[in-house]
């Protein structure tokens, strides 16, 4: 009973959302500031006072200091959580430090995308767990530093969450061979970046939720192959396909912050190869060891009920 109890709670860690974001918008006149900030219900529904905590884990420091808030204000908008606040600022704003902790009140995976505007002038900014103070210098940025921002912004979203990680062990795990492993990573990174190619030309948008869903149906199905159909010779397209709801993902993210996606995905797949390379490595390792074969279809039977779990977790959220 205590086995099966410790099975169940395996996939838990997972309870947080693999598709957690929220965007905002700061307009500058002068010395004033107005911000908005735009969140899923279904993030804030477990933040205690949401009406406060939310605006009070966003900060900006402009003239030399942090600015006042004032009429702060939070509802419900078909499904989205809006605040509002203005900010008056000691003197008039060429410059703003933000500090941004939004992921330590909501979920350890959240990211907050910050666009700020004053006059035709615009910058913006990525907050995660990890980054949590940005600059705003109201400047075009050059093109090394906006190739720079947005790599950056790839690699942190597919290294910044444990299920992408799972994922990725798990597809390390399914090779057989050097030579499938690099099949599959090749069949995986080009389903992801097709999945963002034609997402803007799909009118029909795909929930958060369906993704996130289907995201824990992918990591079941590889374990499910890796157990069941130990020698499937079809393993790189499957691998293709279910690369195609990872793809998704980073697409949301796309589409919400604007950014290139030749330099964004080319963060992605930098980070993805680091990682399946490291799995690699260790799981080669590992094979010098008699009790290793033993070993794969009890991990794979850890991450197939992860999988289904988490499904099951995200479905009735």
């Amino acid at each position: 009973m205590k086995k099966f109890r410790w099975w169940l709670a395996w996939p838990l860690p997972l309870a947080a959302h693999m598709v957690s974001m929220s965007t905002g918008d700061l307009r500058v006149e002068g010395n004033r500031g107005h911000f908005e900030l735009r969140i899923p219900m279904y993030e804030v529904a477990h933040v205690r006072e949401p009406e406060h905590t939310l605006l009070d884990n966003i900060r900006f420091k402009g003239g030399g200091a942090w600015a006042k808030p004032s009429g702060q204000s939070c509802n419900d908008q078909q499904g989205t959580y809006v605040c509002t606040a203005d900010y008056q600022f000691p003197a008039p704003v060429d410059s703003l430090e933000i500090e941004c902790t939004l992921a330590k009140v909501t979920v350890p995976n959240h990211v907050h995308l910050l666009r700020a505007y004053r006059g035709d002038k615009t910058d913006q900014a990525v907050f995660d767990l990890s980054f949590t103070n940005a600059e705003i210098r109201f400047r075009p940025p050059t093109a090394f530093e906006t190739a720079v921002r947005e790599s950056s912004a790839g690699f942190m979203r597919a290294a910044g969450g444990l299920a992408p990680l799972l994922f990725l062990a798990s597809l390390a795990l399914a090779a057989r061979s050097r030579r499938e492993l690099i099949a599959l990573t090749a069949s995986f990174l080009a389903a992801e970046a097709l999945a963002c190619a034609l997402a803007p030309r799909i009118p029909l948008s795909l929930s958060p939720r369906f993704i996130e869903a289907a995201a824990a149906l992918t990591i079941a199905y590889l374990a499910f192959e890796i157990i069941l159909l130990p020698d499937s010779r079809h393993r790189w397209l499957v691998t293709g396909i279910l690369g195609l709801f990872h793809g998704a993902y980073f697409s949301i993210f796309l589409a919400e912050s604007g950014y290139s996606a030749p330099t964004f995905l080319g963060g992605v797949a930098f980070a993805q190869l680091l990682l399946i390379a490291a799995f690699a490595l260790i799981l080669g390792l590992l094979a010098r060891f008699r009790w290793m074969h033993r070993a794969i279809p009890v991990t794979a039977s850890l991450l197939l009920v992860t999988g289904v779990v988490w499904f099951f977790i995200r479905l009735r959220a």
